[in-house]
């Protein structure tokens, strides 16, 4: 892995000459991706990022916090305790020079021994684990990061509307994909391109069963304008 997207985001904190992320996926045509939007303030954030900052609640996990501006505010506005990691080296040294006190080279699957209150999986995180068959192990893995009483914060969307209706109203799906949220992602920077990856985006009812099957209440928190939502995981209590 060439870290492009940490290198974007280094480059706009060091004032290295930052460029236009490009990234493209699957279903969607090259598109340009100015890196000065990672590092947005809460006024800039859309009400989705907002509202899940308000509800987090006590021991922080911000998982794939990339430039950590969601981390950020929550250490130093609200003075949560806030553990900030990512699996890009890059964007773990600009998440220190920005100030983080806790920012960590870490795959979250890989994380233990440690609990939080709050996990967030914010610019849709539910992504990261590629293929909806990885889902269950996902969950699984953050629940046993939780303390009781804890929640996982994470916002998606239903990408379904990206696609061709039929004349019955009914939906072009590519049959090469085991489900429709399924993309493969294409990023360059500077001339150079990262190797191509696996990313999901998940509608609200399969995110719900997918929950319900691992042990997990799922609330729909808040709906945006366009298909996207903020969701809600506790554990059940009896």
């Amino acid at each position: 892995m060439k870290d492009l997207f940490g290198k974007a985001i280094l480059d706009f904190q060091t004032h290295n000459n930052p460029e236009d992320l490009i990234t493209e996926t699957s279903i969607s045509e090259a598109d340009e991706m100015s890196v000065a939007y990672l590092f947005r303030d809460y006024n800039e954030m859309p009400k989705m990022e907002q509202k899940a900052l308000q509800l987090a609640k006590g021991k922080v996990l911000d998982v794939g916090c990339g430039a950590g501006s969601h981390s950020l505010y929550l250490q130093n506005e609200r003075n949560l305790d806030v553990t900030s990691i990512d699996i890009s080296a890059n964007a773990i040294e600009a998440c220190k020079l920005r100030g983080m006190k806790k920012a960590f080279v870490q795959d979250v699957m890989k994380l233990e021994n440690e609990t939080f209150d709050t996990i967030l999986l914010l610019m849709n995180g539910a992504g990261m684990c590629g293929k909806l068959k990885n889902v269950s192990k996902f969950l699984i893995q953050l629940k046993s990061l939780l303390n009781d009483g804890g929640q996982i914060l994470v916002d998606s969307s239903d990408i379904i509307y990206m696609f061709d209706e039929d004349e019955d109203g009914g939906k072009w799906i590519p049959t090469d994909v085991d489900y429709y949220g399924e993309v493969v992602f294409d990023i360059s920077y500077k001339g150079e391109k990262e190797e191509p990856f696996d990313w999901m985006y998940i509608d609200y009812n399969t995110l719900q069963n997918a929950a319900i099957a691992n042990g997990l209440k799922c609330e729909l928190v808040l709906e945006g304008e366009h298909y996207d939502y903020l969701a809600k995981l506790i554990t059940f209590t009896f």
